[in-house]
């Protein structure tokens, strides 16, 4: 298990470093000028140069790139071009909020998707494994930030329970959660019902029944352990996937998290911000992995020594 976490470990250090070139790179060569930006285009040359010498811009791309990664190496992202404070500062507060919210909708997704995934296999080809089906069909092919301008008109401004911008307080909560775990929820619960129905027709299953195992005890300790590993695989799909869902989500709701300061950011053209978002996102993607291989290794051996070898 060891000589299996150092080659992780290595591993994600690896796509860690190649993230931040792939990101400095693709920054560096794309069009447009931050300081043009930040300036307005009201400045003359002389003091947009003057400002770029300030800021580092001048100086040759593989200097700046080293700079970058000693300062990545140690949390030091600079400061934002635009907000004035250091990048690392600003991500901060906004990847705590994305990750309370995050952390609110795998919660909210796993407990609905399972309940519905162990229900549509207990009742499998019964009107309510069909229904089942039909909602988690229905949750899957809706947009996360259409369900979310349709919660904000019902709830929101309709019915006028529930607020519909910002996170002021746990109630505040419901309806991002909401908006972002049902495509989740939905893809849990056709995932958990496929792999609990392949557990529940294996050959120990049946000889438990003639046992007399009472069949909630079959259903919970031997279908949905056995059936575990491909759900963790998408818990781990999950987190990164919040990030991604979260953009649009966070800007609909008016929510400062990660999704929304990157697209700020890369409205304004901040380098750094950006900079330093896509390598606080890469750290998340990279870390979900390798959590979700050791926890792998720890749940089926056979994983962990076809890996070794």
């Amino acid at each position: 298990m060891i000589k299996y976490t150092i080659k992780r470990l290595l591993q994600t250090l690896i796509v860690l470093v190649g993230v931040s070139l792939v990101t400095f790179i693709m920054l560096n060569i794309a069009p447009g000028d931050p300081v043009g930006v930040m300036l307005a285009k009201r400045a003359d040359q002389e003091t947009i140069d003057r400002v770029r010498h300030e800021m580092g811009l001048d100086k040759p791309y593989t200097e700046q790139f080293i700079e970058f990664i000693k300062g990545a190496v140690v949390g030091d992202f600079g400061d934002s071009y635009f907000q004035h404070k250091p990048v690392s500062e600003i991500l901060g507060g906004a990847f705590r909020i994305t990750a309370s919210l995050g952390v609110w909708v795998i919660i909210f997704s796993v407990i609905l998707g399972l309940i519905f995934g162990i229900s549509a296999a207990v009742l499998r080809g019964r009107i309510g494994d069909k229904i089942i089906i039909f909602i988690s069909t229905l949750g899957m092919v809706m947009p996360s930030f259409w369900i979310a301008i349709i919660l904000q008109i019902i709830f929101g401004v309709k019915l006028k329970l529930l607020p519909i911008t910002g996170l002021n307080s746990m109630i505040s909560y419901i309806l991002p959660t909401i908006s972002l775990g049902l495509i989740y929820a939905a893809s849990i619960a056709r995932l958990c019902r496929t792999n609990m129905l392949d557990a529940l027709n294996q050959d120990y299953v049946r000889t438990a029944r003639a046992k007399g195992v009472s069949e909630f005890k079959i259903v919970m300790q031997h279908g949905l352990k056995n059936a575990a590993i491909p759900i963790i695989t998408y818990i781990g799909i999950l987190i990164k996937s919040i990030l991604g869902g979260s953009v649009l989500v966070e800007t609909v709701f008016a929510i400062p998290g990660l999704g929304k300061t990157m697209v700020d950011a890369i409205t304004q053209r901040d380098i750094r911000l950006i900079q330093g978002c896509t390598i606080y996102i890469a750290v998340v993607f990279v870390l979900a992995n390798l959590v979700i291989d050791l926890v792998y290794g720890l749940l089926d051996p056979r994983i962990r020594v076809a890996q070794e070898g």
